[in-house]
């Protein structure tokens, strides 16, 4: 598969705490990459790195190279506003606008000056569609967001970056705070997504893992130990560390 996003050598420091140590990782355009590992091994570090968002945070030191489409997103001179529409990120729980519906999902194409204000409405609906969510808020695109059920503040999120129209979606374990049947909804969601998008997912879910992405990789303690198709990560790991953390003996 071709290559959307890669890492080379990359290093990350807190202050003095060494997050990420040297990784080396391929990420695959329109493919689902899971990033698997136990708390604290560096998935959300890693996550982060990807649109720079690990910048907002004081103290933060990197090293190495992060490539999109072969482009360097650490060199001198890069637009953060522009990489961050490019290459969105959703969090581990849903965080709306205290907006209405509409809003939220005008609000990046606004202030990105992707859209003018005639054309707006049509791309909160097509935005809204894409999520499945046009038929069940068309109505009440004035309704505030924050009163939404959980699960579909999650797909307006994901509406909202898709409004942008970016190149790759980033999710950190999107499914977190929801329950199994919106859990299974956000996951068909996804799959349906990456027809159109590079998706790479922070989870702790193995059984998600294995039933929506195309790679995976595992971190363990800031180290890339192991990545490649799902289906051979699972059962035929290549490292003793990623069985035993699969298997549940670990982590």
């Amino acid at each position: 598969m071709v290559a959307k996003l890669e890492t080379r050598g990359l290093d990350l420091w807190y202050g003095g705490f060494h997050a990420l140590k040297g990784v080396s990782l391929s990420i695959s355009e329109r493919a689902i990459t899971a990033i698997i590992g136990p708390s604290g091994c560096g998935k959300s570090t890693l996550l982060r790195v990807f649109n720079r968002m690990y910048e907002v945070t004081a103290g933060v030191r990197v090293k190495g190279e992060v490539l999109l489409d072969g482009a360097s997103i650490l060199a001198n001179g890069t637009e953060v506003a522009a990489l961050r529409a490019r290459v969105g990120l959703v969090f581990q729980r849903p965080n709306p606008f205290p907006l209405s519906v509409f809003e939220n999902v005008a609000y990046g194409p606004r202030i990105h000056r992707r859209a003018g204000s005639s054309e707006l409405p049509g791309r909160v609906e097509s935005s809204l569609r894409r999520t499945g969510l046009w038929e069940l808020l068309k109505d009440r695109l004035d309704r505030s967001a924050l009163s939404l059920p959980l699960e579909q503040q999650q797909r307006l999120c994901i509406s909202r970056l898709l409004a942008l129209e970016p190149e790759v979606l980033l999710l950190d374990e999107p499914c977190s705070a929801l329950d199994p049947i919106a859990t299974a909804r956000i996951e068909e969601l996804l799959v349906e997504l990456k027809a159109r998008y590079t998706i790479v997912i922070v989870t702790h879910n193995m059984q998600q893992a294995a039933r929506i992405s195309d790679e995976a990789a595992y971190l363990l303690l800031g180290e890339l130990v192991e990545r490649g198709e799902t289906q051979a990560i699972f059962t035929r790991p290549a490292d003793r560390r990623t069985e035993a953390y699969i298997s549940g003996r670990f982590g």
